[in-house]
């Protein structure tokens, strides 16, 4: 009995799988399997599930290039397809040969989201004597609005770039006008040798170049060709160009830099993207044609400044109108605003002409800063128009290093790093301001150990107080006091002051380092700024920022409306002791930096000799440095020149820096 019922069981089994396998296939599982291939963009695999009159009509081939095509050039990301699935007791009668389904689709586009709903028809077709389910294909699966023979176009609207102003708006990057110039071919006739060498003078072109230009495969007698951009400031010029009958100018649009040399180093300029920048930008939005910044803040806010493309798809029909597929607006580059003064910047580049430097100048009170220079320097309006190769090898061999921006550098500071050494000192109680040092002559070492290594000073003097040291800038005091902190303390000290700390200053600064203290003459040479210390000049600033703010360091901004930022380094007490030794410096007769004295305008400051050589005795250069601020105002400069040996050493800067407190005072 049991035998017959499991016989009767399997029969039934059996019978079901027979009716199973007899089902004939439905169109919403083949429909759902087309969507599924879509939305992995199998394009290929697609094409194997459209009818044959369809397949009539479009090859394989170019069924997937044109998706391809589309999709790449659309830049279609998130694609979603989307179809809801009939149920089982939906199932059509045996009878229906065609079905149509409603889908929809979204995705995102170089223009913005696409999205629509759309019909899909389903026909029933025998192929190898199996009936199975087709997708009746067109263009309007793509997108609705494409018909055939219609064609897809991309347009791009260019945004403005934004501008870069100072604290009260004057532009410092700005979007103006130059001059195109160029010739029409057919008037060169007779005269086309002669024109094209007066032009190669006058636009710092080889006939070559202009020859090539002239001479290009689209050119046409009666077409403007264009040769080169002269600013409209370059009337002389112009005027000897326009004289050409050939030659012609029209405006077009440019950035200017009405500042020129005096900001060319913070401000930087623009020009065209090059093969090589566009591979690491094309990600972000950047094509082939941009103007991108390629130096200063033009190039640290390139992305701000650039804005956004307005973008439009359209579908392109014969008969010459355009149905909108997508849009997306342009939004033009927002202004990037500065805290930059630019009448003191333009005061203080003044001062370094002819020098190779760098000058900076902030409020210590908000840590705004109100100047950056760098010297010698060069004009980004020529440079954004592009330099000759004779300009580009003038500047590349000039030996002042013009393209070299120098404040975001760091250098040794020799002795304006000492109130810091002051500073440590006395928060660790290595030092206090009573306690002297008694050392006879001009040098000092510690013992034998030290073999022919000295530490030297300018003034000899006995019983040297910390005040007396400041003021006569004392050489082996400070380091006396380096060699009494010890490593691990001195070290802890400049880190307290941002040695080490990689800074977030919006224009890229080099890190100020500390460098190998690993023998007791690298940390008494430490002490007084030498050693292997390094030190921008706007880190130099904002270490000084304490000896205003009761101990509190500030940290330099350069964008307006930023919140100010500081921390405490050391005490009130400590900040007022150093500043008063600081006012001497420049107040009493016997301090180093007395010539900057200005009458009813007290200034406190620290001048700085570093020497730059590989060991003692060698002869090497100096950088010379003066640091100050106005103990009753609030602004602070410093300023670093080059190669001061032999021609007045700090003294240099001091009689600039003087100059420029004289200008804005």
């Amino acid at each position: 009995m049991k035998k017959i019922i499991g016989m009767l069981v399997l029969l039934v089994l059996l019978a079901m799988v027979a009716a199973g396998c007899s089902k004939e296939p439905q169109p919403q599982d083949q429909f759902a399997a087309y969507i599924k291939l879509w939305n992995e963009q199998k394009f290929d695999k697609m094409y194997d599930y459209l009818t044959e009159g369809t397949k009539e009509v479009i090859s394989k081939e170019d069924f997937t290039t044109r998706y391809q095509k589309i999709y790449d050039d659309l830049q279609i990301t998130d694609l979603k397809i989307t179809f809801e699935k009939p149920g089982a007791d939906e199932e059509l009668p045996k009878d229906r040969d065609s079905v149509t389904y409603d889908f929809s689709a979204s995705m995102n586009s170089i223009a913005g989201p696409i999205e629509f709903t759309y019909k899909a028809k389903m026909n029933k077709e025998e192929r190898d004597k199996k009936n199975n389910w087709y997708v009746d294909w067109n263009t309007t699966y793509i997108f609705p609005q494409l018909k055939d023979g219609d064609k897809i176009g991309v347009s791009t609207t260019k945004p403005k770039r934004g501008q870069i102003v100072d604290r009260a708006e004057n532009g410092l990057a700005m979007n103006g006008q130059v001059y195109e110039v160029g010739v029409v071919p057919g008037k060169l006739e007779g005269q086309k040798e002669p024109v094209i060498q007066q032009l190669s003078s006058l636009l710092k072109m080889t006939p070559e170049q202009i020859e090539k230009a002239i001479t290009a495969s689209w050119v046409k007698p009666d077409l403007f060709v264009p040769l080169k951009k002269v600013s409209m400031d370059d009337t002389e010029r112009i005027a000897q160009l326009i004289a050409l009958e050939p030659v012609q100018t029209k405006k077009v649009e440019a950035r200017i830099y009405p500042y020129k040399e005096a900001a060319a180093h913070l401000i930087g300029y623009v020009g065209s993207i090059t093969a090589e920048e566009l591979e690491k930008l094309k990600d972000k939005g950047y094509t082939s044609s941009d103007v991108i910044g390629k130096r200063g803040l033009e190039q640290v806010f390139d992305e701000q400044l650039k804005g956004k493309n307005g973008v439009k798809i359209t579908i392109k029909k014969p008969d010459g109108s355009t149905e909108l597929l997508a849009e997306k607006a342009v939004e033009d580059g927002p202004d990037v605003k500065l805290t930059i003064d630019i009448n003191m910047q333009a005061s203080l580049y003044a001062e370094l002409v002819g020098e190779a430097g760098a000058g900076a100048a902030i409020d210590p009170v908000t840590g705004q800063t109100l100047a950056l220079v760098s010297s010698p320097s060069f004009d980004p309006n020529q440079a954004s128009l592009g330099f000759s190769s004779d300009e580009w090898n003038q500047l590349q061999e000039n030996p002042q290093k013009p393209m070299t921006t120098r404040f975001n550098k760091s250098y040794s500071p020799g002795s304006v790093f000492k109130p810091l050494t002051a500073s440590i000192g006395l928060k660790n109680n290595t030092i206090t301001t009573e306690q002297t040092m008694n050392v006879n002559g001009l040098k000092w070492q510690k013992g034998a150990s030290w073999g022919g290594y000295f530490v030297t000073r300018v003034h000899e003097a006995d019983s040297v107080n910390l005040e007396k040291a400041m003021v006569y800038s004392d050489n082996i005091y400070f380091a006396q006091t380096a060699l009494g902190l010890g490593k691990d303390p001195f070290t802890a000290g400049l880190k307290g002051f941002g040695f080490e700390e990689e800074s977030d200053y919006p224009f890229p600064l080099e890190t100020s380092t500390i460098g190998k203290l690993d023998n007791e003459i690298a940390l008494a040479d430490s002490g007084y700024g030498q050693g292997q210390i390094q030190m921008s000049i706007v880190h130099l600033l904002e270490t000084y920022t304490p000896f205003v703010n009761s101990g509190n360091m500030v940290k330099p901004s350069l964008l307006l409306d930023v919140e100010k930022s500081e921390k405490s380094v050391v005490s009130p007490e400590i900040a007022a002791t150093v500043s008063g030794m600081l006012r001497k410096v420049v107040g009493d007769a016997d301090g180093t930096a007395h010539s900057a004295e200005i009458a009813d305008y007290p200034l406190a400051g620290k001048t700085g000799t570093a020497e730059i050589k590989q060991k003692q005795g060698e002869k090497g250069t100096e950088n010379g440095w003066f640091i100050a601020y106005n103990t009753d105002s609030p602004l602070m400069v410093a300023m670093m020149v080059e190669d001061v040996l032999g021609r007045g050493g700090s003294q240099i800067p001091v009689k600039k820096v003087k100059n420029f407190f004289m200008q804005v005072k």
